[in-house]
């Protein structure tokens, strides 16, 4: 009998997972690791790089820690579930005139799933990943807090998961940083490991081309949208584009339109095939409408509570009321403008280091 339990850890064969096994490993949990493959780098069109989580080498450097180490590991395919799920959302939302987050669809709604289904039938009590948060338990429910490397924070990713997978969660590297993480590397003997680059692409777009991904998914996108109106606020038709789908909030490269200034993307209306501009400032808004909210620390939000929200990854956060509304929505009132609110986007609400809740920018 292991000391602590046994456990199911996601290991990408990356730096993070790795050290996550083992660290588990040596503190006297029962590990099994597994490997998802989620995407056929084959499929994604012409680029002939693996990325992130779904190429041989890496599956190769989570089987041969894991074997080094004398504990079990598997390969877990789960390109069907993510496909359906994960890659017709991503090209819905740009569709729709949205800026999706599929590493966000992905954490919550499938590996940590499919992580739940493989650990109930492994008679695994818990199931771990390298990601940098902290839980715990308060009150009966799962919390969900920020890790100490805030630099590296990922309990912005997290938000949708549910509270029957948070309370069976380890994430044994909330309480560390990332050079504490890379140092620990080398101490069990993986020093190419410790240096190994970080990838930030989304697994299924070579090169992060999202724009020739869509294109190659959705038939005749690119001859149904192109040569839609740029416009001012006021209305005024300043150039043609080459298809709604193809911009995002906030974006200023790229655009190959001259307006004697530096011009941004401010609004994307699908229905008419129009992309707004306007000058930085333009950007700025100080109210949005969140929707599919998942309740983390507290079971719902308590009306006008204030709260720091954050719309993107890397975003500080702005204090923030909340109202609830009819439709299952909540209202955010920012205390100050914030720029590039962009729907498609997460909301993750903050009380000091814990995460309240999180849902999709509706608008």
């Amino acid at each position: 009998m292991s000391k602590h339990g046994k456990v199911l850890v996601a290991m990408s064969g990356g730096i993070d997972s790795t050290v996550t096994a083992l660290m588990l490993h040596e503190q006297g949990y029962e590990v099994v690791g597994i490997t998802m493959k989620t995407w056929d780098y084959a499929s994604a069109g012409p680029s002939k790089k693996e990325t992130g989580c779904c190429n041989l080498d890496s599956f190769n450097d989570a089987r041969a820690a894991a074997v080094h180490h004398g504990f079990p590991h598997f390969i877990l395919d789960i390109r069907d579930e993510f496909g359906d799920f994960v890659i017709n959302n991503f090209v819905d939302e740009y569709i729709a005139g949205r800026t999706p987050n599929p590493c966000v669809l992905c954490n919550t709604h499938i590996k940590w799933r499919a992580l739940m289904k493989r650990a109930d039938a492994m008679d695994c009590e818990f199931i771990a990943t390298g990601h940098y948060a902290k839980l715990r338990m308060e009150n009966g429910r799962g919390v969900i807090s920020k890790g100490v490397d805030e630099t590296k924070d990922q309990s912005y990713v997290l938000w949708g998961l549910d509270q029957d997978v948070v309370k069976r969660t380890l994430l044994p590297l909330g309480g560390y940083r990332k050079t504490e993480i890379r140092q620990m590397a080398l101490d069990f003997g993986y020093p190419e490991l410790a240096k190994k680059a970080e990838s930030y692409e989304i697994c299924f777009v070579p090169d992060n081309d999202y724009r020739g991904f869509l294109k190659r998914k959705v038939d005749g996108l690119e001859e149904r949208v192109n040569g839609g109106n740029f416009v001012l606020a006021d209305g005024t038709i300043v150039g043609k584009h080459k298809g709604y789908p193809f911009y995002t909030i906030g974006q200023r490269k790229g655009l190959d339109i001259a307006l004697g200034r530096p011009v941004f993307v401010t609004e994307i209306i699908p229905e008419t095939n129009t992309v707004v501009l306007g000058a930085e400032a333009e950007l700025n808004r100080s109210e949005m409408k969140v929707g599919g909210l998942n309740f983390v620390k507290y079971d719902h939000l308590p009306e006008g509570m204030e709260s720091v929200v954050k719309i993107r990854y890397k975003d500080k956060g702005t204090l923030a009321n909340v109202y609830n509304q009819e439709d299952c929505t909540v209202k955010v009132h920012f205390y100050e403008e914030v720029k590039g609110i962009a729907p498609g986007q997460s909301a993750v609400f903050y009380e000091g280091d814990d995460v309240l809740a999180g849902g999709i920018i509706r608008r």
